[in-house]
């Protein structure tokens, strides 16, 4: 399969599962957190879909991933109805430390330029 074709299947799928995952998905684990997609990737098969999410409230990460694992079925039932492929994916939902990471050194750095102009 094309990069390209993956790349337009990838960025679908991120588009829908974010709708799903703010408006569809009842789980008060998920829907009472501010949940993003950062990136989707999916194998050339079709067969899995790795999802990276970043969750904002740090005490509520594991229960975000234990609600989207838990709404496995209904996620893959509803892409398939929504995308049309071959085969819908099996997704596996990760968090994305990016986002955190980046904090961290931006804190590192402001603390780094606070020092020096002493």
């Amino acid at each position: 399969m094309s990069m390209q074709r993956m790349t337009r299947i990838n960025e679908e799928i991120k588009k829908e599962l974010s709708q799903l995952i703010s408006y569809e998905i009842k789980d008060p684990r998920v829907n009472d957190t501010m949940v993003s997609i950062v990136e989707v990737e999916t194998t050339n098969d079709l067969k899995t879909s790795k999802v990276y999410i970043s969750v904002l409230q740090d005490n509520k990460k594991e229960d975000v991933i234990n609600g989207l694992n838990a709404a496995q079925g209904f996620i893959r039932k509803e892409i398939a109805r929504r995308i049309n492929l071959r085969n819908t994916p099996e997704f596996i939902f990760k968090l994305d430390k990016s986002i955190e990471y980046g904090m961290h050194m931006s804190k590192i750095i402001q603390d780094v330029m606070k020092d020096s102009d002493k």
